[in-house]
């Protein structure tokens, strides 16, 4: 016979309330700590070369093409690839100073005609200081 002492049994729970804080201050804490580079999501693979001349010029204008074909003007992607729209993105980025230097970083699995599209684009502006970034190749 069982007998009945007029309480309810304890039902047991568990407080979610500690884990959310635990995973709370996981997710601050690999916020805080992770470095956000921009450049670091192109990967790009320079041409090789033989010389060793480097240019050390204040802040040049930089333009990236990666190895799918996407156009990188400074940090901005240039969404429409055709000469107009090229050449309106370099003249906006670039402003009135046909004088600035221009480094042009290709990716060497690209193909050629963005390279060369990018080129007459800048050379159709004005600018005539455009160099092409390379690596240095395997010594002779």
């Amino acid at each position: 016979m069982k007998l009945s002492t007029g309480r309810v049994p304890d039902e047991p729970e568990i407080s979610l309330v500690s884990l959310i804080d635990v995973v709370f201050c996981l997710i601050i804490f690999l916020v805080v700590t992770t470095t956000f580079d921009h450049r670091s999501a192109l990967k790009i693979v320079l041409p090789k070369t033989d010389s060793r001349t480097e240019v050390q010029v204040e802040q040049p204008l930089t333009v990236l093409i990666d190895a799918e074909g996407r156009i990188f003007i400074g940090n901005n992607e240039v969404l429409k690839t055709d000469p107009a729209s090229l050449r309106a993105s370099l003249a906006s980025e670039a402003g009135s100073d046909r004088t600035r230097q221009i480094v042009i970083r290709a990716d060497a699995r690209s193909q050629t005609q963005h390279l060369v599209t990018v080129m007459d684009s800048l050379g159709q502006l004005g600018f005539t200081r455009v160099n092409l970034a390379t690596t240095p190749g395997a010594e002779p």
